[in-house]
């Protein structure tokens, strides 16, 4: 989906395939301060300091009505299970469909019925999914929606309750996910711990930071930050930056609540 920032920042425009750029709200903007409310303007001030102090790696997609509302209903305590199930996929599908536009593609020529050649592009191969169970898997249904035929690897992870120390209990991956692209989905970004350990095991399967990226819903600010100091070439892409993220979604999400 297209993004609306007015500025574009210049990274990784050394490597074989560039990342496209994903815009940003501008908080100095005058339409937008003419239009948002003092609550509302906090908000996009607060994604406006996140991105100048976490950088580029930090990709906000961009804040419209649909989106407000989807996480506005999500928050909601007393949201049903359905409902709440109904705007979480919707939520997710535009995360994954932001996730996709970041991938590599190259320019191809098809034919069309009529014998027009018509110049488009075409994804590269050599992408997957990853997703940290539990929560992540909420988002996988999302990912095969758009790409049908796409390999989806898991990883379980589980935190201490008293000193937050992620272990990792299960691991399976394509036999090549070195070579591939990865999307790794994790719908809360909370302390950041555990997605952390989840890219330590993709490295150690031969999978370089710069070609993780990491979709997720909702985030806060610590925990963005926590994974960009630990790996300066992620790439994060969430809907919202805020010290108070959603931490009921996955037993919301799967009725464990």
């Amino acid at each position: 989906m297209p993004c609306h920032n007015q500025q574009l920042n210049n990274v990784n425009s050394g490597q074989e395939h560039p990342m496209k750029q994903v815009r940003f709200a501008n908080s100095s903007s005058s339409s937008v301060a003419a239009v948002v409310s003092n609550s509302e303007a906090a908000d996009v001030s607060i994604q406006s300091v996140n991105q100048d102090v976490l950088g580029p790696q930090l990709k906000l997609l961009p804040l419209n009505d649909q989106i407000r509302e989807l996480q506005t209903i999500i928050r909601d305590k007393t949201t049903s299970r359905g409902d709440f199930v109904f705007c979480a996929d919707r939520l997710i599908r535009l995360v994954v469909e932001e996730g996709l536009n970041q991938l590599p593609y190259s320019e191809c020529t098809v034919t069309t019925p009529t014998g027009y050649k018509y110049e488009g592009v075409k994804f590269e191969r050599g992408n997957c999914g990853v997703s940290i169970m539990r929560s992540g898997e909420a988002m996988e249904q999302g990912l095969r929606d758009c790409c049908r035929s796409i390999r989806i690897g898991k990883i379980l992870i589980q935190s201490d309750e008293e000193t937050q120390k992620a272990k990792v209990y299960y691991a399976k991956f394509p036999p090549d996910v070195y070579r591939r692209k990865v999307l790794l989905m994790y719908p809360i970004l909370s302390t950041g711990n555990t997605v952390i350990e989840a890219v330590r095991v993709l490295i150690e399967h031969g999978v370089q930071p710069r070609h993780i990226i990491l979709l997720s819903l909702f985030s806060t600010p610590h925990g963005a930050k926590s994974i960009i100091q630990e790996f300066p070439d992620i790439t994060i892409l969430t809907t919202e930056v805020h010290p108070v993220a959603p931490t009921h979604f996955g037993q919301r999400y799967f009725g464990t609540d």
